[in-house]
C-alpha cells in the first residue's frame, strides 16, 4: 500500500501527461500482481465499495476525533480523505501496513454493520500517506488528472505494446486483469479473445485550423451538441457505451430496446427539443438524463433521446473500420433502414467546396443547436484515438461575458490549499438603477498557476463573509468568462447555465459597475 500511495502522491504534483504515463508505467513494470492490478482498476475508477462512502469516513473519525475539530480541520482542508488521514490518531498495530490487494478485499467484504471497526483497524496500519491512498481508493475520488485513456496508455508503454490493442483488450476485462497481465508479461502469454460485438475504442478528431485542408479529399458533417456513443447491440441486446467507456443503457432504456440489430454503430446522443421544430435539444437539456441509472416516464416524455448516427464499425461481426470511410457510409445508409427513424437517423453530408461557405456555416452552428463542423477524410479508416490527417472537428468560437467575483471554494487534491472555484454573476440591472448579482456560473479551470496564485490572495485579502467552506468576497473583481453554450435553467435563481465556462481573463482594468447584465446573457441563450 505504500507504494500506490507513494505513486499516487507523485501523480498529484506531476503537470506533465508524459510524466504521469511513464510514472504509472513503471509502477505496473514493477509492482507484482495481483497488486498493480487493482491499482490499475482504482486508477480508471474501476472499483466499488457500497459500505465505504464520505459519510462513512466521518462516522469512522467520529469514533476518535472531536467532531468540531473535524468540521474545523475539514472546512481548511478542503477535501474529506485528506483530513482523515491528518487527524486520525493512530492506535498501535501488531500487523504491517496491508497490501493492495489485500485493503481491497478486506473493504469488498464490508457491510454497514461492520465498516467502522474494520476501516478503523486497516487505518491504524498505515501512515498518513497511505491512509489518503487508501480512503481515496475507498470512494474513488483520486482526481489525479490520469483518465481511463491515458492509464491504458501507460499499460501498453510499460509492457511495449500498441495502445490500440491494448483498448481492443481492455473492455470487458475484469480486475484485476490477470489475463491482460499474464498477456503482456509472458512469452506465451495469450491474447484475451476479442468478441467483435464489443466495445471499440472511439475514432476521435483533431482541432483544424482554417483553410489547411484539401476540401475535395474530405466530407464535412455537423458537430452536434451532444455526447459521442457507442451502440452495440447481437441481435437480442443492447448496451450503450459513452466515449470514456462506461456503459449508459440504464439512462436511456428506449435507445437500448429500440437498438435491435447485430451490429457496432457509433453516433451521437441527442434529446428532442424545440430548436429546429423539435429537432435536437440543448446539451443542458440532455444533461437531465446524465448520470442516472434509472429515468422515470415523465422524464422519457419531457427528453425523448434519439441517435444521430455516424459510422457502422461492426455489422454481423464482420468487422469493417479497415475500410475507408465511404464504403463504410454506405454500409451504413443500407443499415439504418432497420432502425426506427424516431430513435435513429444519419448524420448529414454537407455539400460546401469552399471555405467562405463552410465559415458561414459554422459562424452559425450556434443558433442551429450545432457545435461546429467535422471533417473526415472519405479515405479514412476507423481507428481508436486521434490520428493526424484523417479527422477535424472545427467548433464555433466561444462566448464571453464580463462577470463578477462573488464566491469562493477550496479545490480539492493538490489545489485543496487554494481556493480555486468562483462563482460569478451578472447585474439583473445597472447597479445605479437598483441592479443586484445573481450567480450566473461556477468555474475552476482556464487559469494559470501564477493567476491561482494572484485569485487566491485576492479571495482572502476581500473576504466579507464565510460559510463553512465557501467564501463569500467582495464583490469588485471582474472576470471575463468563456463558454460553450448558456441554455435557460429552473434550477439557478438566475434562469441561466452555461456549459463548459472557464476563466478567459482576469479583469483589474474593469470596474464591477461594467459587468454584463442578465439581459445581456438571456441574448446569448441557444
Amino acid at each position: 500500500m505504500e507504494r500506490f500511495a507513494a505513486l499516487l502522491d507523485r501523480l498529484i504534483y506531476t503537470r506533465s501527461r508524459n510524466d504521469k504515463i511513464a510514472l504509472v508505467a513503471a509502477y505496473l513494470r514493477e509492482t507484482p500482481d495481483p497488486d498493480r492490478g487493482w491499482a490499475l482498476a482504482a486508477l480508471t475508477s474501476g472499483l466499488n465499495f457500497p459500505a465505504v462512502k464520505a459519510s462513512t469516513i466521518r462516522d469512522v473519525v467520529a469514533t476518535r476525533v472531536d467532531p468540531l475539530l473535524y468540521s474545523l480541520s475539514r472546512d481548511f482542508v478542503g477535501d474529506t480523505a485528506e483530513t482523515a488521514s491528518l487527524i486520525w490518531p493512530r492506535q498501535p498495530s501488531d500487523k504491517p501496513p496491508p497490501t493492495v490487494s489485500e485493503a481491497v478485499e478486506t473493504m469488498a467484504g464490508m457491510s454497514r454493520s461492520t465498516v467502522i471497526a474494520e476501516l478503523s483497524r486497516l487505518l491504524d496500519r498505515l501512515e498518513a500517506d497511505g491512509r489518503f491512498a487508501l480512503l481515496k481508493m475507498a470512494t474513488g475520488a483520486l482526481r489525479i488528472g490520469l483518465s481511463g485513456r491515458l492509464a491504458r496508455t501507460a499499460f501498453a508503454r510499460a509492457f511495449n505494446l500498441d495502445v490500440d490493442e491494448v483498448e481492443e483488450h481492455w473492455h470487458g476485462a475484469k480486475p484485476p486483469y490477470a489475463d491482460l497481465f499474464a498477456w503482456a508479461t509472458t512469452p506465451e502469454g495469450q491474447k484475451p479473445a476479442i468478441d467483435p460485438l464489443a466495445f471499440k475504442p472511439f475514432m476521435l478528431a483533431h482541432p483544424l485550423e482554417e483553410g489547411s485542408l484539401d476540401l475535395k479529399a474530405f466530407a464535412v458533417e455537423w458537430k452536434w451538441d451532444g455526447i459521442r456513443i457507442q451502440l452495440i447491440g447481437d441481435g437480442s441486446s443492447t448496451k450503450l457505451f459513452s466515449r470514456g467507456g462506461e456503459e449508459i443503457s440504464g439512462a436511456f432504456p428506449e435507445i437500448a430496446s429500440a437498438y435491435n440489430i447485430r451490429a457496432v454503430m457509433d453516433g451521437e446522443l441527442l434529446v428532442r427539443g424545440d430548436v429546429q421544430g423539435g429537432e435536437a435539444g440543448s446539451f443542458n437539456a440532455l444533461q437531465q438524463r446524465l448520470g442516472r441509472k434509472k429515468v422515470t416516464s415523465a422524464m422519457l416524455d419531457e427528453f425523448p433521446a434519439f441517435v444521430r448516427l455516424y459510422d457502422l464499425l461492426v455489422e454481423d461481426g464482420d468487422d469493417l473500420r479497415a475500410l475507408p470511410w465511404m464504403q463504410r457510409r454506405a454500409r451504413l445508409e443500407r443499415a439504418i433502414v432497420q432502425l426506427p427513424p424516431d430513435r435513429f437517423d444519419l448524420s448529414q453530408v454537407i455539400e460546401a467546396s469552399d471555405w467562405e461557405t463552410l465559415v458561414q456555416l459554422r459562424d452559425d452552428a450556434r443558433t442551429q443547436a450545432y457545435e461546429g463542423l467535422m471533417f473526415k477524410r472519405r479515405d479514412s479508416i476507423y481507428s481508436g484515438g486521434r490520428k493526424v490527417g484523417l479527422w477535424y472537428k472545427w467548433k464555433r468560437q466561444p462566448l464571453a461575458a464580463d462577470c463578477v467575483l462573488m464566491y469562493a471554494q477550496r479545490g480539492s487534491g493538490k489545489r485543496s490549499s487554494y481556493y480555486s472555484d468562483y462563482t460569478f454573476g451578472c447585474w439583473t440591472a445597472p447597479p445605479d438603477q437598483g441592479g443586484e448579482l445573481l450567480p450566473v456560473g461556477k468555474a475552476y479551470f482556464g487559469f494559470t498557476d501564477e493567476e491561482l496564485k494572484w485569485l487566491d490572495a485576492y479571495v482572502r485579502k476581500h473576504t466579507a463573509n464565510r460559510f463553512g467552506p465557501v467564501r463569500e468576497v467582495e464583490k469588485t473583481l471582474v472576470l471575463e468568462v468563456a463558454f460553450d453554450s448558456i441554455h435557460l435553467s429552473k434550477r439557478h435563481k438566475s434562469g441561466l447555465a452555461m456549459r463548459f465556462p472557464r476563466i478567459a481573463r482576469i479583469r483589474t482594468d474593469k470596474p464591477a459597475e461594467e459587468a454584463n447584465l442578465i439581459a445581456d446573457l438571456m441574448a446569448m441563450v441557444s
